[in-house]
């Protein structure tokens, strides 16, 4: 971690006059406005800065209670991360110091919060890292088995020349280890910096439980000696009465240079082999995003799609979708999916009935043919089903329930209250303390409903 103080300018009689008054306050600098990371993988990409510049979620939080950096005249720190060995070190270059109210900010401490025993303190040493940790991906997967390759055709892959294409094959794989051991864990502290400066709430797990496994995935390019780590996941295995377990994902990040390349599907596709082949109780997902939710999805619904109980529950809920009113008080419960069906589902492809409820939504819009003949219909469902999430299932229990709605204005204060109605069946009376709720839960069904379609749409594309 390099420390420059910029020269001087000033002369020494304008050092010597003064003007009696008061000095300018201290307002200091937000860490995101002066801090910059790089994602380097040589000693030429650290030296000029060059390398993937990845945005953090929220660099403030490491910062004190406000978020910013005091005492510092013109700070800026560029962190250059490395690829191949994942340490870091930080050029931090100020013009000058000066302790006002706040003090002076101890910059090193703030940035070990982040990067631990990674961040390297002298540069040489970090570019050293380059050539003599050059194979630490390659020999940290000895620890662990692969249990997941697929190869395919690099970039060069329009050659008609066999041997061309066959040498411009790449390979990736997805290796299993687990964390308790002393390499694999302190492989997992190098990428843990990863975890908290991307991933929204993201923090380290336990790597003396046993009970974590270390996903990662590598790919193989010809002329390459060394693999290169695209991204990793951390799952948890909790045990089920009387002799199962639950495989959850905790963590799942994909190297932000190769992101939106499809390998944070092919990932989650091979935790979804783990979990069928080891034939867990199910798999589930510690809050996932919004986008990883998508991916999820799609890659359960392409299941769905060829697992034949599913398709037959589907057939008949579409069957009494087109030929009633649902406005009218057409039985909604015929638009569900038996438990049968979702307990099949489980025990086969390990989709727990959570999101199994998700994706029912999407194979029925999918089998919907013509969909706009029966999209009123089909928007009634989804209304109900959300209503039904709100209130819950017993929706005549006196009492109010509370759900959070997404606003223009202030994301922490935004909910809706329902009041349900004493021996009311399955209506529902809006709190009159609150305005626009229909507006508010016709706005979550619009959003539902654009999910689903975008579900669908990659959905179809995929099986052309």
């Amino acid at each position: 971690m390099g420390l420059k103080q910029a020269a001087a300018d000033a002369s020494s009689d304008a050092k010597k006059r003064r003007r009696v008054g008061f000095s300018d306050i201290d307002v200091g600098i937000e860490a995101n406005d002066c801090i910059q990371i790089f994602l380097v993988s040589s000693e030429e990409e650290a030296n000029a800065a060059s390398g993937f510049c990845i945005n953090p979620v929220d660099l403030n939080q490491f910062f004190g209670e406000d978020g910013k950096i005091y005492g510092y005249k013109d700070l800026k720190i560029t962190i250059s991360l490395s690829s191949i060995s994942f340490h870091a070190y930080a050029d931090i270059k100020f013009q000058s110091t000066s302790e006002g109210a706040k003090g002076i900010t101890e910059l090193k401490p703030a940035l070990q919060k982040i990067f631990g025993e990674s961040l390297v303190e002298n540069k040489e040493d970090f570019h050293q890292t380059f050539s003599m940790e050059s194979c630490y991906i390659r020999t940290s997967m000895s620890y662990g088995e692969v249990i997941h390759c697929k190869a395919s055709q690099g970039h060069d892959n329009k050659s008609n020349n066999h041997l061309e294409s066959e040498a411009n094959t790449v390979e990736r794989q997805v290796i299993r280890m687990a964390v308790n051991s002393l390499p694999v864990g302190q492989l997992y502290s190098r990428l843990v910096p990863l975890v908290l400066l991307l991933v929204d709430g993201g923090s380290p797990i336990d790597i003396m439980d046993p009970r974590w496994e270390i996903y990662l995935l590598v790919q193989k390019t010809p002329g390459d000696a060394d693999p290169r780590l695209l991204g990793f996941a951390a799952a948890y295995r909790f045990y089920r009465y009387p002799d199962s377990s639950r495989l959850r994902i905790s963590q799942i990040l994909v190297l932000p240079p190769y992101q939106g390349q499809g390998h944070g599907r092919y990932l989650l596709e091979a935790l979804h082999a783990v979990a069928i082949s080891e034939n867990v109780y199910d798999l589930t997902i510690e809050e996932p995003s919004e986008y990883l939710q998508h991916v999820r999805s799609c890659i359960d619904i392409l299941q769905l799609l060829d697992f034949d109980p599913v398709q037959i529950a589907v057939n008949s809920a579409v069957s009494h979708l087109t030929q009633g009113d649902l406005s009218k008080g057409t039985s909604k419960l015929q638009l569900e999916p038996p438990a049968s069906v979702a307990e099949n589902v489980r025990k086969n492809l390990k989709i727990n009935k959570k999101q199994f409820l998700q994706c029912w939504e999407v194979l029925i819009y999918l089998a919907l043919d013509p969909v706009d003949q029966f999209m009123e219909n089909y928007v009634t469902f989804i209304s109900e089903r959300t209503k039904t999430d709100i209130l819950g299932k017993d929706s005549g229990t006196a009492g109010k329930r509370v759900i959070d709605v997404p606003n223009d204005y202030d994301n922490d204060t935004a909910f809706v209250m329902f009041l349900t109605k004493a021996g009311g069946g399955d209506s529902v009376e809006i709190d009159k303390s609150q305005t626009n709720q229909e507006e508010a839960l016709r706005q979550l069904v619009d959003e539902r409903l654009k999910e689903i379609k975008s579900i669908a749409q990659k959905v179809s594309s995929h099986r052309v």
